[in-house]
């Protein structure tokens, strides 16, 4: 196991550290899918009667990551540049010593890229589930405050400023669109993560060997061992293909950037001049050092930190790939382990905390109500110009425009809108009852309701439960 001087338990990551997702990429659970990898494989070539049938359970108990010293095999992982060697020679020593026979088969035809790679890639299936089930966790949440506040009056706001009327439930099922998406296109990632089985040069020729006088298919037994692990079978072997990993980087950077979203509207409504949403409340959390009196909106600062940290990491699997080189890439393979770990982790701990966040977000209405109040009826001068300027264009076009405009310059020098209305429109253009009408925000939310619902139907079944 890694001693406490090497181990890293995200001390200056708390956006992922002790979550489910950071437990599932550590360096023991890599090293436990790395030995996955070896021993189906020795399950595969056991079926088809390349080996013998007893070697997968004369090595399995070597196949267990507690076993190793993993600060140690991180360290000689440097002598051959990646840690499938380092272990290899740990893992032939333990059977050499337990059972002695089942050495020789072990990573038959088989390459260090075909073990790490399919290990990442298995790696990845197994903290997609938890990471998917969380968004799936914050989509119910959304879904649920969409539909809870989709009569909830609020200003919408275009550049930091008011704009027009909108619906609290409108936000919330925005935001349920860009985790739904996001999410959908990591399902479809997840779905086909694909084994990785070429060989030393992506020519499968050692496997072919293996199987020359038997009725075996190196193809075939490349696709059961996928099917053994739970991956996908790919087309060919993708050693300097790379957009397996670019495909699934970018999908969990754009999750982190839906999240992202959500965690900056929620600081800024939660500001306390604005006031319109908290974030639930927990015992030890959004505390201050110094500050008795705060309650920091903690989950969303952390996955707002998530977001901003994920575009560089993408960037470094897109500047891998462009740089791959020959039929093993050098360096630029190097440079994914980590990136594509760290995706992992962010969004693990992003997917987590939104559905946390999500599913507990108080609204505070009179707030809400209050902000939108601020602009008074003029919330509804993009409305009142639509339906007064033509009134007022006394048989000159564009005119009407100018003198809807004068009157809202003047109604923000102070002067009441609703007079200024009565005073330019006649009464028998415009009644009073329709001014009053015209300026109620309630009457110009345009299809909020429908798009609320629209969205929400998109994300069907577990997502909105």
């Amino acid at each position: 196991m890694a001693s406490a001087e090497t181990a890293d338990y995200g001390l200056l990551s708390p956006a992922w550290a002790g979550t489910r997702a950071a437990a599932l990429t550590s360096d023991e659970a890599l090293l436990q899918a790395m030995l996955d990898v070896e021993l189906e494989w020795l399950r595969v070539l056991a079926s088809a009667g390349l080996i013998d049938a007893h070697v997968p359970d004369a090595v399995a108990p070597a196949c267990q990551a507690a076993r190793y010293d993993i600060a140690d095999l991180a360290a000689r992982a440097q002598g051959g540049g990646n840690p499938v060697i380092p272990l290899l020679a740990d893992l032939r020593a333990i059977v050499r010593e337990e059972a002695p026979a089942a050495v020789g088969p072990i990573h038959k035809a088989a390459t260090s890229q075909d073990i790490l790679d399919t290990a990442l890639m298995l790696m990845s299936a197994r903290a997609l589930e938890t990471i998917l089930a969380d968004a799936y966790r914050a989509q119910a949440g959304l879904a649920a405050l969409a539909r809870g506040h989709a009569e909830t009056l609020s200003v919408a706001r275009t550049l930091t400023q008011h704009s027009l009327p909108s619906t609290f439930g409108l936000k919330a099922a925005q935001w349920l669109h860009g985790i739904g998406q996001a999410t959908a296109a990591l399902e479809s990632a997840a779905a086909s993560l694909p084994l990785q089985w070429g060989g030393a040069s992506g020519t499968m020729a050692a496997l072919t060997a293996t199987v020359e006088g038997t009725q075996a298919s190196p193809l075939d037994l490349a696709a059961e061992l996928a099917a053994r692990l739970g991956l996908a079978d790919p087309v060919a072997p993708w050693q300097t293909n790379r957009l397996p990993v670019t495909s699934l980087g970018t999908a969990l950077a754009d999750l982190l950037a839906a999240a992202g979203k959500v965690s900056n509207d929620v600081l800024l409504l939660s500001r306390p001049e604005i006031g319109e949403v908290s974030e639930p409340r927990a015992a030890g959390r959004g505390g201050s050092s110094a500050m008795p009196q705060k309650q920091n909106p903690v989950l969303s600062v952390l996955i707002r930190s998530a977001a901003l940290s994920a575009p560089g990491y993408a960037a470094m699997l897109q500047a891998a790939a462009g740089a791959a080189d020959d039929e093993r890439p050098g360096g630029s393979w190097h440079v994914e382990w980590q990136a594509l770990r760290q995706l992992l982790r962010l969004a693990g701990g992003a997917a987590a905390k939104l559905a946390e966040l999500t599913s507990g977000l108080q609204v505070h209405t009179d707030a809400v109500a209050g902000n939108l109040s601020l602009a008074g009826p003029l919330i509804v001068s993009e409305k009142v110009m639509a339906r007064v300027a033509p009134l007022l264009d006394a048989g000159t076009p564009g005119q009407g425009k100018k003198k809807v405009q004068e009157l809202v310059s003047r109604s923000l020098a102070g002067e009441d809108f609703a007079a200024l209305l009565r005073s330019a429109v006649p009464a028998e253009a415009l009644s009073d009852a329709e001014i009053k009408e015209l300026l109620d925000p309630a009457n110009y939310v345009g299809q909020s309701s429908a798009l609320i619902e629209r969205i929400i139907s998109a994300y069907p079944g577990r997502n909105n439960a």
